[in-house]
């Protein structure tokens, strides 16, 4: 039971730790200081420890990771709409 415990709490902090980043993205509407490399990085990660689960048919670690790559996958989207967006507007200032 103890491990259990451990486990999940561990796979809630794994699965939840970027939702940080995704709201300083839609606070700031800036995407300057966020590393688009790590987002990829930890979406390839959790996609593979996701298809890990489902061999093990480890329902915490199927979970976990695959609501993680959701998130991951959103911040990965919030991303490149901010980027695209402040290039945009650097853009017409160069001209």
């Amino acid at each position: 039971m103890q491990w259990y415990v451990i486990g999940t709490v561990a796979a809630l902090l794994t699965t939840f730790g970027f939702v940080p980043q995704v709201i300083k993205m839609l606070r700031t509407k800036s995407v300057r200081d966020i590393s688009l490399l790590t987002f990829i990085q930890f979406s390839l990660g959790m996609s593979l420890w996701a298809l890990y689960g489902l061999h093990l048919r480890d329902v915490i670690i199927i979970s976990a990771n695959g609501i993680g790559v959701l998130i991951l996958v959103i911040a990965i989207g919030l991303y490149l709409y901010y980027r695209a967006r402040h290039l945009k507007r650097h853009e017409g200032s160069i001209s």
